[in-house]
Parts: C-alpha cells; structure tokens; sequence
C-alpha cells in the first residue's frame, strides 16, 4: 500500500501548489522512492481540452491521449514520470462518471448524493490503476473554502480516517503577504486558512508557507501554535529565482526530512547532485540568444507554458540564457506590418493555436525567417503555416489556405476524418464534439535518412505527442519538395507528414506534433536542442 500526500491551497489560487508537488515528487525521488503525481480539478469541464489557453494555461497531452492540467506538466519535467489519464480527473469528469452509473442502474435505485457516491468515486479514482508506487503525491486545485473543492476534500478526508496517520499526510501550501507599510509578515491569512480547512475535518500535517522573503523564527512559532502544527512542520517557502530551484530550496528548509519524520522513514540525505548541476548552468550562462515567439495567446504566458520551459532546457544543453520575446501575430498583419522585433531575433518559433485570428501574421514570420535566414522551428499550426507559406510564395498558388479557415479552393492542410490509434480507426467529421475529438497522444514518425532531424535524433523512428484536428495534404508532397521543403518525417504508413525541413537554411523545421511536452530539464529535447544551438550560431554572427 503506498502512503499518501495530499497537497492543499488556501488563501488565494496560484500559490505554486503543482510545483510544490513536483518538487517534493523529485525530492521523493532522490531518496530512492517511486512516486506518482495525481491532480484533482474541482472545475465542471469534463476535461481542459475546450478551455481558452488565455483563461486557463496550456493543456498538456499525456502520451496515452489524455487533455490535463498543466501542473501535470511540472510533475513530468521534474521527476521524469510520465503521466497518464488516470492522473487527472475533473469535477465534470466524476460526475459523468456517476450519473452514467446511474443510467445504467449500477447504484440499485439508490439515491445519487454527493456523500456516498461522489467521493466514492473520488476514492476510487484517487487509490486505484497504481503500480507499487511508494508515495502518490494528490494535488486538490482550487482554493480550500471554494465551494467546488468540497466534494474532493471530503473524500481526502475519507481517505485520511480510512488508511490512518501512518499511510496519509496532509500537506496545505498557504500564504504569509509582506505589508510594505507595516514592514512585516502577516500570519493571519494563513490562520484563517488552515481554520477554513479544520472546518472541513481535516488538520493539516505540515504548513508550506508561501512569502517573497524567509519567515523568522519567531512567526514560525507563532504559526505552529495558532495551527497547531509543529514548528519544524511550518516549512518557508520563499520566492526563488527559478523554479528549478525549488527542489533545492525546500529540501534546505526541510520539507522532504518532515514527509520522512511523518512516514517515520530513514533520513538519509538525497542525492540532489542533478538539481545542483542544473542550478550552477542557469547562474552561469555563457551568453544569451534572443527567440521571438510569434504565437495567438501571448497575454497568458502559462499558454505556453511547457514551451517556455522546453526553450530554457535547449538553453540549459547550450549554456546559454534564452531570453523569449513573446509577440501577437498579428502585428505582422497589414500593410504597416513592423517586423523589427524579428530583425533582432536570433530565432523564430511559431507554436500552435486553432483558428483564423493571426494565422497571417503567423505566415509573414515564417516568410521572414526563411527569406533571412533566421533559424525556425513551427510546432503544430506552426507547421502548417510554413507549409503554407511554401506553397503561395514558393510554389505559386496564392489561394493555398486550410479548411480550417472555412472552405478552400486550394487546402493544404485539411480536417482529419479517419487515422490510426493503438489497434483501432478513429472517425471524426465537421459536426464531431469539439471536446477530445482531436488527434491526441503520442505517435510514432518514420524520420527520412540523411535529413536534419534524423541527425538530432540519431533515430529513424520516434514517438510524439500530438494534439490537433487538421493535418497537411500529403499530395502536396512532391511539389513542395520541388521547391525545397522536404517532408522529413512521416507516419509509419506514409501518409501523414509529421516534419518539414529546408536543406538551404541553417535550421527551418516545422513539426505536426508538440515537442515541448517530452523535454525535461535533466534531458532537453533534441529539437530544442539544435533549435537553441543555431539560434546560438546566428548570435555569433551578427
């Protein structure tokens, strides 16, 4: 039976309670245990795939085709775990569970409450499809006195009173604000927090308090007698300077010795030599390059959010400082379209988005990059677009577009209607729900000898997660190549392109899948890699 963490937030959202987990996932780790991470989201959607990016982040892509949390996102890059779609479960997605049972008459008649039925099926969720984990880390989203939260915390508290002290731990991440006027730190948001979670049946085991400084000694024991917490519990979590510092951080403040002391486990000190290395090349960089990143949902960063991690792992294999420059598309749109901010790049990347909205500015950047040379990589929409690009300014057809834009007289990229997963086809048309309806997960490429990306990969196949519904023609194959854009990369069968290079420019690729998802800080991606090592060349030449 593994023993369990739950990790709770209070006072207000966006404390870092995913990081938490995945830091003290890593921390787990280093002393030799196996872990697993699980998130509970208390919102009503079935799963994030339908959510606006700008309202909601990224969604990340599990390679078994779930649509998660982007903390799901942090649990992999920092432990190396792959996560699956029985880590992540919704609101939505435990209440269809349940009134599907319903329909099918599996409860007998019985009345559908929200105690037992729904935290049962919490339960079940939260304790099954393990596999001789030693911890499994639980992350409850939202904010503890959030009246959605409630189902989760009773079934946590279920869970607590069920398996005992010895096999359960709490963990609530809260915050300790600076008042500037008064000079100090302010325990009682925290006090009113872990009372909110009392209310609820659940008494804390350890407080992770969240401030931009070090909390003094003296708060921390007021903090443990107010919360009746011990003071070697109350653990300061400070503001840090990456969040690859994190693991590092709180094993100082002693946060994994506490889970250790709590589990009444041995404590021995972990192996945190790759967290130190890591941290010693992001504080010693050997130069700096500049990306602009011409996306659609520039406003919210966390949009991008494993992108922008992927490029400082790139950064991390080149020792350099990656600075992201983050513009809308469509300033690149128009006749007074001002490509300066291009000019000082040192490399473009156009990552993906759905719709019309900035696909021309999308076009214009991948235009410039080629014509100059700047090196580029066009992940998903990014891909179509520079497949597009080609096909109106090199090969002529000035009407090329995609069906996704509405009807075309020339598609390049058209809408999937059948494909390939696992041992099954998978059949879609126009009026197919939008929600999970994509190509989803992970798939194998058949990379083309000789070409760039079989060099960065030094494989000729490999797998990659994927998260769209439209896809490149491949009958324009032949004529594209022509004008030297090289399908590089296809589906086992031949008949998806997956990659595109030029042979003529330092670095011009553009991918079909997401590979932002599968790089880690301790093994950046191999296009990162090359991506951060050309723009590195580039750099040195102007």
């Amino acid at each position: 039976m593994p023993r369990f963490v739950f990790i709770t937030g209070g006072v207000v959202s966006s404390l870092g309670k995913g990081l938490a987990s995945a830091a003290l996932g890593s921390l787990l780790q280093a002393r030799g245990y196996k872990i697993r991470l699980r998130k509970l989201d208390p919102y009503l959607n079935v799963d994030p795939g339908t959510m606006s990016p700008t309202q909601h982040g990224e969604v990340f892509v599990t390679d078994d085709g779930a649509e998660t949390d982007l903390d799901l996102g942090h649990y992999e890059r920092f432990t190396g775990v792959d996560a699956r779609k029985s880590d992540n479960v919704t609101t939505g997605r435990i209440y269809s569970d349940v009134l599907a049972r319903e329909r099918r008459g599996d409860y007998l008649g019985a009345t559908i409450q929200v105690i037992p039925h729904v935290t049962n099926a919490i339960k079940e969720f939260v304790t099954s499809n393990l596999d001789n984990e030693d911890f499994v880390l639980v992350e409850i989203g939202g904010t503890v006195g959030d009246i959605e939260s409630l189902p989760f915390l009773e079934a946590i508290r279920q869970i607590g009173y069920e398996m005992g002290h010895d096999k359960t731990c709490f963990l609530h991440v809260t915050l300790l604000p600076f008042i500037e006027v008064a000079g100090e730190l302010k325990t009682k948001p925290t006090q009113h927090s872990v009372k909110e979670l009392q209310s609820v049946g659940i008494q804390p085991d350890i407080l992770l308090c969240r401030s931009s400084e070090n909390i003094p000694e003296d708060l921390k024991t007021k903090i443990s007698r107010f919360c009746n917490v011990r003071k070697e519990a109350v653990i300061s979590a400070p503001d840090a300077s990456s969040i690859y510092e994190v693991p590092l951080m709180y094993h100082r403040e002693g946060l994994d010795m506490e889970i250790c002391r709590h589990f009444d486990l041995p404590l021995n000190e972990p192996d945190l030599s790759v967290w130190h290395d890591i941290m010693h090349r992001m504080t010693n960089p050997e130069g700096t390059v500049n990306v602009a990143v011409v996306g659609k949902y520039t406003s919210l960063i966390d949009s991008y959010k494993s992108l922008a991690e992927a490029l400082t792992h790139g950064g991390l294999d080149n020792n350099v400082k990656v600075k992201m420059n983050w513009i809308d598309s469509e300033v690149f749109e128009g006749e007074n379209a001002d490509f300066s901010s291009l000019t000082s790049a040192d490399a473009v990347l156009v990552p993906g988005g759905f719709g019309q909205r900035g696909s021309e500015g999308k076009i214009n950047a991948i235009k410039f990059a080629r014509e100059n040379n700047v090196p580029f990589l066009g992940i998903c929409f990014g891909m179509q677009m520079a497949v597009i690009e080609a096909a109106r300014n090199l090969a002529n057809h000035s009407d090329a577009g995609s069906t996704e834009f509405g009807p075309s007289e020339n598609p390049v990229v058209g809408l999937m209607t059948e494909w390939t997963s696992g041992n099954s086809q998978v059949v879609r048309d126009e009026t197919s729900d939008l929600g999970g309806t994509m190509r989803l997960g992970a798939y194998d490429c058949v990379l083309k000898a000789g070409s760039q990306v079989m060099q960065l990969y030094s494989t000729p196949q490999i797998s990659e997660r994927h998260r769209h519904r439209y896809e490149v023609n491949i009958a324009w194959r032949d004529e594209l190549e022509s004008q030297g854009l090289i399908f590089s990369g296809l589906s086992p069968d031949g008949s998806l392109p997956e990659i595109v290079e030029r042979s003529d420019h330092p670095f011009f690729i553009g991918v079909q899948f997401h590979p932002e998802l599968k790089s880690r800080p301790f093994d950046p991606h191999p296009l990162f890699r090359g991506f951060i090592n050309a723009a590195l060349k580039r750099s040195r030449l102007v």
